[in-house]
C-alpha cells in the first residue's frame, strides 16, 4: 500500500533521487573491484616461496679493481662461510627471491621442435644449493660434485652445454604429465639436450605474484658454481643464529679481500618485507577507499531522509492522524530507501562489470567473480536500512498534533 504514495513522492523530488541512486551505484561499482583488488593482494601476501625464509641471508659483494682470480676467491669465500658456527649451507646464486633480477628461458620437450614452449626460471647454484635455499626433493637426486662446472666456462662456450638439471614439480607436471621426468631430455635455451636427474616440492620465480602469468609457476636449476661477481652469497642458517652468521659472514668475505665491498646483508625475512610493501599499502588503500565511500554514502542517505522528514511532516502527522503506526511510518521510510538503493544497485552491479572489464583489458587483471555482485548488493541493502533508520525513527515519533501544527 506504501509503494504508490512512495513512487509519486521520489516523481517530485527527482533531482535528490536521482542523486542517490547515482551514487549508491557509484559505490557499488567501485566497492565490488575493490574489493576483489584487496582479495588478490591477500592472495598476493600469502604467496608460499617454499622456502625456508627465517633461515636465509644473502650477502652481495662488488670488486673495486682486484686482479685475484673470481672463483678462487668465491672458493676462498664459501669455504669461511661454511666453517661458522650456526651455517647449514652457504653457496652463490645466480637469482634470490624477492632480489632485483630474473632470468628465465624457454623449455621443451625433444620430441616435438615445433612443440609447446614453457617460459621456465633459471637458477644456477653451486654445491649445498639445495640445502642452502631449503628446497626438497620429491624425486630423483641431488648433483654430484663432478656435474657441476664453473659459469666464468659457460660464458666461455659458444654453444654451452648443461648436461644434468633439476626441475621443480610444476614444471615437471606440465612438461611430463603422467610420466615419470626422471632421465628425460629437455630442451632449454640452446639445441643442446639436458637431462632431469630431480624434481624439487615447490621453486617459485624470483618475482612471486608479479612475473608473467605464464611463468610464474616453471623453475629449474643448473649445476654452476657461480660467483661473488655474477650472485649472491646465499645462506642458510639456524634461526637463532641468523644475525650472527649475517655479520660474521660479512667480516670472513672483506678479510678474503679487502680491496672488495659487501653491498647489501639482507635476511629473507627483510626482503620479503620490502618486496610486499607496496601490495600491504595498496591492501590499506583499497580498505580505506571502501570505508569513505561507505560513510560518504551513508551520511547522504541519512542526510536526505532527514531533509525528506522535514519536508513531509504535515504527511506523517496526516497518517498518523488517520491511524497509521509508528512501525508503519517506519517501514515507510525503509521501504523507500529500499527501493532507492535497489535501483542503485542494479546499475552498480552493470558499472562494476564495465569496470571489471576495463582493468581486465588495460592492466591484465583477472574478471570479477560473481560472487562479488550479491555480496555487495547485500552491504549497501543493510547500508542503506541502517542509514535511514535514525531519521526513520525520529519521524515514527513525531505527535500527530505537532506534526499538523507545524
Amino acid at each position: 500500500m506504501d509503494i504508490l504514495p512512495i513512487l509519486s513522492t521520489l516523481r517530485r523530488h527527482k533531482t535528490a533521487a536521482s542523486l542517490i541512486v547515482l551514487e549508491i551505484a557509484l559505490t557499488s561499482a567501485i566497492v565490488c573491484n575493490a574489493l576483489h583488488l584487496i582479495s588478490q593482494r591477500i592472495d598476493t601476501l600469502n604467496h608460499d616461496s617454499g622456502l625456508p625464509e627465517a633461515e636465509l641471508v644473502v650477502i652481495g659483494v662488488r670488486g673495486t679493481g682486484s686482479n685475484a682470480d673470481p672463483d678462487e676467491l668465491t672458493t676462498r669465500d664459501l669455504t669461511a662461510i661454511r666453517q661458522l658456527p650456526g651455517v647449514k649451507g652457504a653457496t652463490v646464486a645466480n637469482q634470490v627471491i624477492y632480489g632485483q633480477n630474473s632470468n628465465n628461458t624457454d623449455v621443451r620437450r625433444p620430441a616435438d621442435k615445433n612443440g609447446p614452449r614453457y617460459s621456465s626460471s633459471l637458477y644456477a647454484l653451486g654445491e649445498q644449493g639445495l640445502d642452502a635455499m631449503g628446497l626438497k626433493l620429491v624425486a630423483g637426486r641431488d648433483f654430484r660434485p663432478e656435474e657441476f662446472q664453473r659459469g666464468t666456462d659457460i660464458d666461455k662456450q659458444a654453444d654451452p652445454t648443461v648436461g644434468q638439471v633439476i626441475i621443480n614439480r610444476a614444471l615437471a607436471e606440465k612438461l611430463f604429465p603422467g610420466e615419470s621426468p626422471l632421465g628425460q631430455s629437455i630442451y632449454a635455451y640452446n639445441d643442446n639436450p639436458s637431462v632431469v636427474i630431480g624434481v624439487v616440492e615447490r621453486l617459485t620465480h624470483p618475482y612471486p605474484g608479479k612475473a608473467r602469468r605464464d611463468n610464474e609457476g616453471f623453475s629449474m636449476v643448473l649445476p654452476l658454481r657461480g660467483t661473488y661477481r655474477g650472485g649472491d652469497y646465499l645462506i642458510r642458517t639456524e634461526p637463532a643464529q641468523r644475525d650472527a652468521v649475517l655479520k660474521a659472514a660479512a667480516a670472513a668475505i672483506e678479510r678474503n679481500d679487502p680491496s672488495r665491498i659487501v653491498t647489501h646483508t639482507k635476511t629473507l625475512a627483510e626482503m620479503h618485507a620490502s618486496y610486499y610493501a607496496q601490495d600491504r599499502a595498496m591492501l590499506w588503500l583499497m580498505g580505506g577507499v571502501i570505508v569513505a565511500l561507505l560513510v560518504v554514502t551513508a551520511f547522504g542517505i541519512v542526510g536526505l531522509a532527514s531533509f525528506w522528514v522535514q519536508q513531509r511532516t504535515r504527511m506523517i502527522g496526516t497518517r498518523r492522524a488517520m491511524g497509521a503506526t509508528q512501525g508503519q511510518i517506519l517501514r515507510y521510510f525503509q521501504l523507500e530507501n529500499f527501493l532507492l538503493s535497489t535501483v542503485g544497485i542494479v546499475l552498480g552491479m552493470a558499472g562494476a562489470f564495465g569496470l571489471s572489464l576495463v582493468l581486465m583489458t588495460s592492466y591484465e587483471m583477472p574478471r570479477l567473480p560473481l560472487i562479488y555482485l550479491p555480496v555487495g548488493a547485500l552491504a549497501l541493502w543493510a547500508l542503506g536500512q541502517i542509514a535511514v533508520l535514525a531519521p526513520a525513527r525520529r519521524a515514527a515519533a513525531l505527535p500527530p498534533v505537532a506534526a499538523l501544527r507545524s
